[in-house]
């Protein structure tokens, strides 16, 4: 039990919320390359994304996991993301902060969705039973190369203030 649920419904509330800050997360990458604030999406993001971080934090573990690493990292730059945003009101610099820090964040969901993805969905397992073979390796470093590079593209386009939508 977890919270007063089962570990499979604690679970499945855990993916969802995940899954929709996976799917708001691109639609705000989407806006933020388009030099748009999409205004409802990022408060569907932020919170979805830090209560998968904050969930993530209650399933039953004894040690200290690359997941539980991943959620502080994430509770981090998601912290700096909302400053950026609802304290600074994406003045200034903190325009870029806020593109870099959420789209970190959304980078560390897509991550773990695709270590998740190998280590769950059977046709995937067996290409990499323990993350560690050469498949799991090409996704996670094209993952990478893809995320800085919208990640760049976002971050350029706060020259000038972000139009509300």
């Amino acid at each position: 039990m977890v919270l007063g649920m089962s570990l499979s419904t604690y679970t499945i509330l855990h993916v969802i919320l995940s899954l929709i800050g996976i799917g708001s997360g691109f639609i705000v990458l989407f806006g933020l390359i388009n030099s748009k604030l999409l205004s409802p999406w990022n408060v569907v993001f932020l919170v979805t994304t830090i209560l998968t971080s904050l969930t993530g934090f209650g399933f039953p573990n004894t040690k200290v996991t690359p997941g539980i690493i991943l959620g502080i990292l994430s509770i981090i730059v998601l912290a700096i993301a909302v400053l950026a945003l609802y304290v600074f009101n994406l003045k200034g610099g903190w325009r870029r902060t806020y593109a870099i820090t959420a789209m970190i964040a959304l980078y560390f969901n897509v991550f773990v969705l695709i270590a998740q993805t190998f280590e769950h969905v059977p046709a995937f397992h067996a290409l990499a039973p323990t993350a560690t073979e050469t498949p799991f390796k090409i996704a996670q470093t094209l993952l990478l190369i893809l995320f800085a590079v919208l990640i760049t593209a976002a971050a350029r386009k706060f020259r000038t203030p972000l139009a509300p939508v």
